[in-house]
């Protein structure tokens, strides 16, 4: 049973906690390092077309790609807008539903996640799969899961492949 909520953190739950908080300040900079340097994209940015590429027909409603990537839909918006400047998304008025905007990646966007993938995905592997034995891979899954759904009912983003 855990001690109330209100209760000051034990000094083990203090020292996981540094050890995340570290975590969450120090892996956004490097993923957003190699992205920048290796594509010219933030890892935000590169989040919302590999959302699209994976998505049916590469077409995501804006509304549901904001939830995904835990953004307001004005943050968003900026985002779009930068990518379709540079030809990698456009938007669309959704033809079911009038109400809503689809994201929609275009090939250009589509070759820019080919391009870009690799290396983000071999920084991935070696800051996090290298370092973890694959139970303790699985654990920081579960545990992360659990985490988001503790901060929010709103379902995460996960591969279309994924069981």
């Amino acid at each position: 049973m855990s001690p109330s909520s209100s209760a000051p953190l034990s000094a083990d739950e203090l020292d996981v906690w540094s050890a995340l908080a570290t975590l969450l300040e120090r892996l956004p900079a490097a993923l957003d390092a190699q992205l920048q340097r290796d594509s010219g994209l933030t890892h935000f940015e590169h989040g919302l077309l590999f959302a699209l590429d994976a998505a049916p027909e590469r077409t995501l409603r804006l509304s549901v790609l904001a939830g995904y990537a835990n953004s307001t839909l004005s943050r968003l918006s900026r985002a779009i807008t930068r990518l379709e400047a540079k030809g990698w998304v456009r938007r669309e008025v959704d033809g079911e539903d009038g109400r809503f905007t689809l994201g929609i990646l275009t090939e250009a966007g589509h070759r820019k996640v080919e391009e870009s993938t690799p290396a983000h995905q071999a920084l991935i592997r070696r800051v996090v799969f290298d370092t973890l034995t694959p139970a303790q891979a699985r654990q920081l899954g579960t545990a992360s899961r659990k985490i988001s759904a503790a901060l929010s009912p709103e379902p995460a983003w996960a591969p279309q492949t994924r069981a």
